[in-house]
């Protein structure tokens, strides 16, 4: 074998290394399932009041009562619709930091996400 064929051999090798390694992290990063947590509202109370979670999880209340809330960001980041018995809401963290929230209707209902990296 010449040394250049080495070379090229070496080279082809190499590349199609690289090509199968990210072929395998793209397959990973499609099978991961977005990370995803819950609220429950019940009893004019968030449970959990405080929740912590990391950058990109899509938090879901869901109203447990059966009169009317609505989740709403003191920061105005988000707002809920008003959400009836059995209705949800969601809203994907994207950075971290601290985020209170309550009920516009019942404002002494309140929680708190931290979003941690």
């Amino acid at each position: 074998m010449t040394r250049a064929f080495k070379i090229l051999t070496l080279q082809a090798s190499t590349l199609l290394g690289g090509i199968l390694m990210m072929s395998i992290a793209a397959d990973i990063a499609r099978a991961a399932p977005p990370a995803a947590a819950s609220v429950q509202i019940g009893n004019f109370t968030f449970n959990s009041q405080v929740l912590t979670v990391k950058p990109g999880t899509t938090i879901t209340w869901t109203n447990g009562d059966d009169i009317p809330h609505t989740v709403v960001a003191k920061d105005g980041s988000f707002k809920s619709k008003v959400l009836d018995t059995g209705d949800r809401f969601s809203f994907t963290f994207t950075k971290p930091g601290l985020f209170g929230y309550f009920c516009s209707i019942h404002p002494h209902m309140t929680g708190t996400i931290i979003v941690k990296a």
